[in-house]
Order: structure tokens, then C-alpha cells, then sequence
């Protein structure tokens, strides 16, 4: 008789974007006619830049030859691409790393749940909120989670980012083993300083903490003051390891890409207090359970540093950031209260009139045929919120915000 893991029983039926996807399809079936503007998922709609493509058909070509054919590559990654990344994304901001430091993977969502194949089940987690929901997911599925009551998991400490603190989180107000950090924000398209990083870097070093810092939008900063990396901070490779993903930077989330930064400084503990390195552990892991990405997808992330690709990117990123910043103002001259958009793609939006957060996504779908995302499904403190993603076609963005200035006003 094979057993399952009973913490899989434990997620609620549905991922939070399966629930909109489950509305929008019924939505579809009674108004077959109406055009509906997408908003909600943050999937890219613009193509992949020209040096990408011009080095994924040359890889191609490369698999076509018996003497430039790849098999298996590194399970870590090609040399070719973490040269690459750690030259371009770390040195050029002072941060150093070894090769052997960097991992090349499928993108940042992989690893940010399969990092926790490393960690005992009993070690308690900390969450800004609201939060991407696949960090606490995938912590309900090794058991970290305790039960959940009235929208909260029991053994899961929320810090809250709302209005009131300028969605700013503030230290646990217990100790915890794990932090989940992501900035720029997912939801709310905020950012923290340096001098607020720093306090979480302090307190992880002071109580031997482990922060999981997802840093999949760091490439859409705006704001020179802001840091890209969390290992701008001075310790923080002692107790940070850091996710990043190609898939919104440069358009690859169809293609999948990313890479996970786990520094040799940093440890985790045996029961009995003994120090183990989390780098060396995760390369087991890693050559255990991945293959590594395929030689022709890590060719094509190789191309987004060439001064050509970087020169791409950026103009791709810039329509995006356009995209919010047409959200934002038009928001805004309806009278909304609204965050993100500059330095983040997202937009933070609260609701009018006192709406739950799924009532006011229903009366925008089927009063404006517009699709956002409920902040309550990032977490309790997204009660109250709606989060609108800026990665959509330009004509449909002026058109969603037209359909909105007419409604609101």
C-alpha cells in the first residue's frame, strides 16, 4: 500500500491563479462576444529579444554537427552562462562570486520550492504579507505550515506590508528560521532600501536565520538607491540565498530559465548545533534530481549580456515600465489609491468603496471585461487589493484604462 504525504491534503483546491483562470473561462461561456484585457497572471507579452533568438538558432545549429552536438551538460549550469551572470549581474556591483556559487536552472519558482528539499520539516517560517503563494505552498507540502484558520496558517508568522507602514515590513515579532523576502515586491511593486535590507541581513546574522531572498524583478529598478542583489549588503552571503529568473527580464517565460545563487559562507544546522554548508548540499541535490537546462535555452540567456542583448532587453523592459506608468497615472486621476509601477511591473491597486478583494475583481470583469488578480489570494493583508500587471500589449493597456477612466468617472 503506498502512503502519501498527508501535507498535500492540507492545499486549498486551487491555485490561486487556476481559481481566476476557472472564473474567466465561465465568464467567456455567457459573453462569447466581449473582448476581455488580461491583467492578472504576469506573463510577458512582448518577443524575445533579436540577439536571443539569433543565439538559439545558432544553437540549433550547434546540435545539428556531431562535433558541436551537446548531451547532458553541467547539471550546475554551462561556464559559458554563469561567466556571464556573474560578470554582468554581481561584479559589476561589487559583489564577487565563485562559479562554483551560481546555479543555472528552469526558473526562480523551481528552486524556490525545491530549496526546501534541504530543510527539516520543523523549521519555522517567516513571510512578508501578502506573498507569492508558491512560497507558502510549497512550505504547506513539507509540513511547515501547521493547519490553517480564518485565511492564516497556524505556524507561519505573517509580517504585514499595507498602507500603515508604507508596506515596509517590520522584524518579526518572533524568531524564526526562514525568511521569504522578495523585492522588488511581488504583489505590491514596493522596494526596500539599502538601510531597510540592512535590518534584515542584522537580524538573520544575530539569530542564525536563513532568508530566501527572490529577487526575479530586480532588472526593472528604476531608483539607483535601490539594491539589485541582496549581497550588496555587507554578511549577506552568510545567510542568503538568492533567486533570480530570466523569465521577466527577458521574456523567457516560455522558454525557462533562472538561476539560484547559494554562497559557500552560508550554513544550516544538524539537531546537535554543527554547522553544514548549504552549497555543497544543494549541488548533491541538484545532480540528483536535474539534468540542468538545455544547452539551447542557456545560449539564449547567454545573449542577454552581450552589449547588443543588454540594449534589447532594456528597450523591453522600458515598455513594460511605460505600461505601468500609464496605469498608474490614470489610476490615480480617477481618485484610486494606487502602489507600485516604479520600480516593479506591478501595479498595487486598493479598492474602491470598501471591496472585498474578489468582489471588486468580479465587477471588474464582468462591468469592464478586464482581468486582474485579488490581493487576498497573496495573503491575508491583500484584503483590500487588487494587483494589475503591466506586461500587457500597449493598445490593450490604453484600452483597459480608457474602460476604467469611463466606469470610475
Amino acid at each position: 500500500m503506498a502512503l502519501i504525504n498527508e501535507h498535500f491534503l492540507k492545499l486549498q483546491n486551487n491555485y490561486l491563479f487556476s481559481d481566476i483562470a476557472k472564473k474567466v473561462n465561465s465568464f467567456k461561456v455567457t459573453h462569447p462576444k466581449e473582448k476581455i484585457i488580461r491583467m492578472g497572471i504576469g506573463d510577458v507579452t512582448q518577443p524575445l529579444a533579436p540577439a536571443v533568438i539569433e543565439a538559439m538558432h545558432k544553437a540549433v545549429e550547434d546540435m545539428a554537427g556531431k562535433d558541436t552536438f551537446h548531451g547532458y551538460g553541467p547539471e550546475q549550469g554551462y561556464p559559458f552562462l554563469i561567466d556571464a551572470i556573474i560578470k554582468n549581474d554581481y561584479a559589476s556591483r561589487g559583489v564577487f562570486l565563485e562559479p562554483s556559487e551560481v546555479f543555472v536552472s528552469d526558473g526562480a519558482k523551481s528552486d524556490c520550492g525545491n530549496i526546501g528539499d534541504m530543510l527539516r520539516h520543523d523549521n519555522s517560517i517567516g513571510v512578508t504579507d501578502p506573498v507569492y503563494p508558491a512560497y507558502i505552498d510549497s512550505n504547506v507540502m513539507s509540513g511547515r505550515t501547521g493547519v490553517l484558520e480564518d485565511g492564516k496558517w497556524s505556524d507561519v508568522v505573517y509580517i504585514p506590508c499595507t498602507e500603515a507602514n508604507n508596506f515596509i515590513p517590520e522584524l518579526p515579532s518572533r524568531r524564526v528560521d526562514i525568511i521569504y523576502l522578495c523585492y522588488p515586491n511581488n504583489p505590491t511593486g514596493t522596494t526596500l532600501s539599502k538601510e531597510e535590507l540592512k535590518k534584515w541581513v542584522n537580524y538573520a546574522l544575530a539569530n542564525d536565520c536563513l532568508i530566501m531572498y527572490d529577487s526575479a524583478y530586480e532588472a526593472y529598478i528604476q531608483d539607483p538607491d535601490i539594491p539589485h542583489s541582496i549581497y550588496e549588503i555587507k554578511g549577506a552571503k552568510k545567510v542568503a540565498i538568492e533567486f533570480r529568473s530570466f523569465s521577466k527580464t527577458a521574456g523567457f517565460t516560455g522558454v525557462r530559465c533562472g538561476y539560484t545563487v547559494v554562497p559557500k559562507e552560508l550554513n544550516a544546522f544538524t539537531l546537535a548545533g554543527e554547522r553544514v554548508p548549504l552549497n555543497r548540499m544543494w549541488n548533491r541535490r541538484q545532480c540528483t534530481k536535474f539534468n540542468g537546462t538545455s544547452y539551447i535555452t542557456q545560449r539564449g540567456a547567454e545573449a542577454i549580456y552581450t552589449p547588443e542583448g543588454k540594449e534589447q532587453v532594456k528597450k523591453t523592459i522600458d515598455y513594460y515600465m511605460t505600461n505601468a506608468r500609464i496605469m498608474r497615472e490614470s489610476l490615480q486621476s480617477c481618485g484610486l489609491r494606487v502602489y507600485g509601477g516604479e520600480n516593479a511591473p506591478y501595479i498595487w491597486l486598493k479598492t474602491p468603496a470598501g471591496l472585498t478583494s474578489w468582489k471588486f475583481f468580479d465587477k471588474l470583469l464582468y462591468e469592464t471585461y478586464i482581468v486582474g488578480t485579488p490581493g487576498v489570494g497573496f495573503g491575508p493583508s491583500g484584503e483590500g487589493y487588487l494587483r494589475l500587471t503591466a506586461f500587457g500589449d500597449r493598445d490593450d493597456t490604453l484600452e483597459a484604462m480608457a474602460r476604467l477612466k469611463k466606469w470610475l468617472l
